[in-house]
């Protein structure tokens, strides 16, 4: 059974990242972005994802978080994707309902090589503390992109946006966790009628 792990670095004249994820981890994060909700929101997605996560980013955020937010979730899924190589044998799909007191999200995962990002989350206000919820489409995106993954995310309710936000990167966690998984009925088979994704 091969490691399923990858490391990704990135640098631009806007940001500096390292990712380093393993799959079949047991939902460590050592997180450091200098945007402590950021943080907070990946360390969700390591434990409740089971995947291990390392991320060292150094982006231009005395002018905004919008570059470091969206390139992390670039290397992100550049290090997803890696990890799974060929994708021969995982469930390829995964799917997750996560509430927390009011708030409810499901997100759907496709490892499809067809990128594409479908996100219907409405907030109750722009900002959670000093960080603009705007960002959080911006990092999914650039996840969906770089995976090659199709990718669902919907609040279905919620009236308090830390609770949204958490019911979100909990729910992709999960529904990664899901589609990364083996499938040991495929062995080694792709999972599609194409024979490859």
């Amino acid at each position: 059974m091969s490691s399923r792990t990858a490391t990704v670095e990135r640098n631009t004249r806007e940001t500096r990242i390292a990712v380093t994820v393993a799959l079949d981890g047991a939902g460590a994060a050592r997180l450091d972005t200098g945007i402590p909700f950021f943080e907070h929101m990946l360390e969700q997605v390591a434990r409740h994802g089971t995947i291990d996560l390392d991320v060292r980013a150094a982006g231009d955020i005395a002018i905004d978080d919008h570059h470091t937010v969206e390139d992390t979730g670039i290397v992100l899924g550049q290090a997803v994707a890696e990890a799974l190589g060929d994708k021969r044998g995982i469930a390829r799909y995964g799917h997750a309902y996560v509430p927390l007191d009011e708030a409810l999200s499901r997100v759907v995962i496709d490892f499809s090589g067809r990128p594409g990002l479908f996100y219907r989350v409405g907030w109750p206000r722009a900002r959670i503390g000093a960080f603009d919820v705007d960002l959080i489409r911006e990092f999914f995106q650039g996840f969906a992109n770089a995976a090659s993954a199709t990718l669902h995310v919907d609040s279905l309710q919620g009236v308090n946006a830390h609770h949204v936000a958490e019911t979100v990167f909990k729910a992709f966690g999960r529904a990664m966790r899901m589609a990364v998984a083996r499938d040991e009925r495929l062995g080694e088979a792709v999972p599609s009628t194409k024979g490859v994704l």
